[in-house]
């Protein structure tokens, strides 16, 4: 008599192994299955030609995705589809990481040299021709308040710097250059405003990293012209 109650039993437990056993989709899959409904954003075409999608400015189910894919990757922060400025500049970090100082615009010199790129928002470090950092994203400064091009050396280094003269504004790792430009970490969206007062913006992440790796004395090299600026 107690053989079909064990049978029962069995087939319950198969039951309840086979639901512990069916897929759940993942929140990473789910993201990747929802809607992309983005408009075209002001860097489309860019990023559908480093895509290898269709260059034509328009916003297609595709290129939200392809877009939304990229910046999923590169940890961008609103992974939604949509080509903007900060989504722009990781693609200009991608396609500059294989050689940064292809085009030779900074000095290739024994000791450490900072390069700043101010045509591409770049910085990396090199020691010879060996890049040791980035290269990252960055902020240079706005028009009227723009950083001086030419080489400079470090002169003196500050931690937890405040600015006094922009409302005890957080200058985390800074390290002056030239006549109180630095370079430092930028609190929040790196991308917010039009650019610094003159300073050279970086990640909190990156100006830390970048502290830890440079001292007094080393070189800092700026050329070229940030985006949007006058020459």
């Amino acid at each position: 008599m107690s053989r079909p109650h064990r049978f029962a039993g069995a087939a319950v437990a198969a039951a309840a192994l086979a639901l512990l056993c069916t897929a759940v989709p993942s929140a990473a899959s789910a993201g990747r299955d929802a809607a992309c409904t983005a408009p075209a954003g002001p860097y489309q075409r860019q990023l559908e030609q480093h895509l290898g999608l269709p260059v034509d400015g328009r916003q297609s189910d595709a290129d939200c995705r392809a877009i939304r894919a990229f910046q999923t990757e590169r940890g961008r922060p609103h992974p939604d589809g949509f080509a903007d400025l900060g989504t722009y500049r990781a693609m200009l970090v991608v396609e500059a990481t294989p050689n940064p100082n292809a085009a030779g615009n900074c000095p290739v010199e024994t000791g450490r040299v900072t390069c700043v790129d101010m045509d591409r928002q770049l910085l990396w470090v090199q020691k010879g021709k060996k890049v040791v950092f980035g290269p990252v994203p960055i902020r240079t400064g706005r028009d009227a308040e723009e950083t001086r091009p030419g080489r400079h050396t470090i002169y003196w280094r500050d931690r937890d710097h405040v600015s006094d003269l922009y409302d005890d504004a957080p200058m985390p790792y800074s390290q002056f250059f030239d006549g109180g430009q630095a370079l430092h970490g930028h609190p929040g969206d790196l991308y917010d405003g039009g650019g610094s007062a003159g300073c050279v913006n970086l990640t909190v992440d990156d100006a830390a990293k970048l502290w830890d790796l440079l001292a007094l004395d080393d070189v800092v090299y700026v050329w070229g012209v940030k985006p949007g600026t006058a020459d």
